[in-house]
């Protein structure tokens, strides 16, 4: 069943698909699918327009919400209809989190279950539904972060479903092991700080206070979520989008207030922080993002907390011990976030069994790619603090006709923040107009 309605200068569908959990075992469980189709509405030929599949960066995230033709959307609706998906598990679809894992049994099931809830799972659903949307013919796909890492699986192991691929900030490492991608990524995210304290040098000072008074009370805030100095500089995270590195600057400035007892934490600078760091509404981000890079028998066992520690100048309590700036983090989960954040807290031992996995499959088939006949364009932003940039070329020169895109004009959401620009150009490359 489905339900159209409209925004302004488009027209809606909401859609709904069943296909199986694991798609080796097409007669077993199955899974609900939510999609989203938008179409220009003075489009009186939007029947016969081409689809584009859009796949959201994560993992577990639902596909934007979009108001009108905002962002990439509006020129994306001058050619296309475009499928908004919301992966296996994320958004609309059949959801994972702390109230429904249970349902699969105890940790281990649980552990078990997600591991269909990869890139390569992520795929397959698209190529269940394609046919019942396009009548068979293959689509395009824009794949942003880790939607351009499926995008990659999809060139691997269907390509026959693609029209031409389009990637933003997502052309992963073909063989790299999730170590590899955090040796890579924390001198990139020790840049982007130090670029933050270039441009706020008041945030210096301030980060340190605010870290050294968690190292001292470890504050819950409002909604439960255990405040300590290492979950205060996972708000890095912020810093590889456009406008991080203001938002960052404007909640560390708003972080005191002055009461009878002294010098407290404000309830706003709670409220923003506990809004930020909670992963109650996008879970499966924290128990699956290590093994969205895992394809052998090597368990990822917490890597961005053990590669960490090779990183002394990211140890809060040693940077506080001296006059030091204090260091923030990035894309990086650890073991701790599933003891302070209250919706993780009932999934720590399913994370743990995760994380001790040693059975993961092959995502990406290098043989496949190097013989590549899908029109294919991805742009590679210069200094992305997710994705590592040298790994995304060194991809790029493996997969026969990809065409890149190198710029320092955008951070990792380029795509969103750079409106039109960015699929216009990719586009253009696939039709060897530039």
């Amino acid at each position: 069943m489905s339900v159209s309605y409209r925004q302004p200068g488009v027209v809606l569908t909401d859609r709904r698909f069943t296909v199986p959990l694991d798609h080796e075992d097409p007669t077993g469980e199955t899974i609900e699918l939510y999609a989203r189709e938008v179409v220009a509405s003075d489009r009186a030929d939007r029947e016969d327009l081409p689809w584009l599949l859009y796949l959201q960066g994560g993992p577990g995230f639902g596909a934007n919400r979009f108001v009108g033709r905002q962002a990439w959307l509006d020129r994306a609706l001058d050619e296309y209809r475009v499928l908004l998906l919301d992966q296996r598990g994320t958004g609309h679809s059949t959801p994972l989190n702390r109230q429904t894992l249970p349902l699969r049994g105890g940790p281990a099931e649980q552990a078990d279950h997600l591991t269909h809830f990869r890139g390569d799972s992520i795929v397959r659903d698209c190529e269940a539904i394609r046919p019942t949307l396009t009548g068979g013919a293959p689509w395009t796909v824009l794949g942003q972060s880790f939607g351009g890492f499926c995008t990659v699986n999809y060139l691997s192991t269907a390509p026959e479903g693609l029209r031409t691929a389009l990637l933003t900030g997502g052309l992963p490492s073909l063989d790299a092991h999730v170590d590899d991608v955090y040796r890579a990524a924390y001198p990139r995210i020790e840049r982007k700080v130090a670029a933050h304290y270039d441009r706020y040098p008041q945030d210096v000072e301030r980060a340190r206070r605010i870290a050294e008074y968690l190292l001292r009370h470890e504050p819950v805030l409002p909604n439960g979520y255990r405040l300590t100095a290492e979950a205060f500089q996972s708000l890095g995270i912020m810093l590889g989008g456009s406008e991080g590195s203001h938002r960052l600057h404007f909640l560390l400035e708003n972080a005191f207030v002055r009461t009878a007892q002294g010098f407290e934490l404000s309830d706003a600078f709670q409220e923003e922080v506990q809004n930020s760091l909670s992963y109650a509404g996008h879970p499966l981000y924290a128990l699956v993002h290590e093994a969205i890079y895992a394809q052998d028998t090597r368990p990822t066992a917490w890597s961005a907390e053990r590669v960490r520690g090779e990183f002394p100048q990211f140890d809060a309590a040693k940077t506080l011990a001296g006059d030091g700036p204090l260091f923030f983090t990035g894309e990086t989960i650890h073991p701790w976030m599933f003891d302070c954040d209250p919706a993780l807290r009932p999934l720590r031992e399913t994370a743990e069994l995760l994380a001790a996995r040693t059975d993961w499959q092959p995502l990406y088939d290098p043989a496949r790619l190097a013989a590549n006949e899908v029109p294919v364009a991805a742009a590679v932003y210069h200094d992305d603090m997710y994705v590592d940039a040298a790994h995304s070329l060194r991809t790029a020169r493996s997969i026969r006709g990809l065409r890149t895109w190198v710029t320092d004009e955008f951070e990792h959401d380029g795509v969103r923040a750079g409106g039109t620009r960015v699929l216009d150009r990719l586009l253009a490359l696939t039709r060897d107009e530039v």
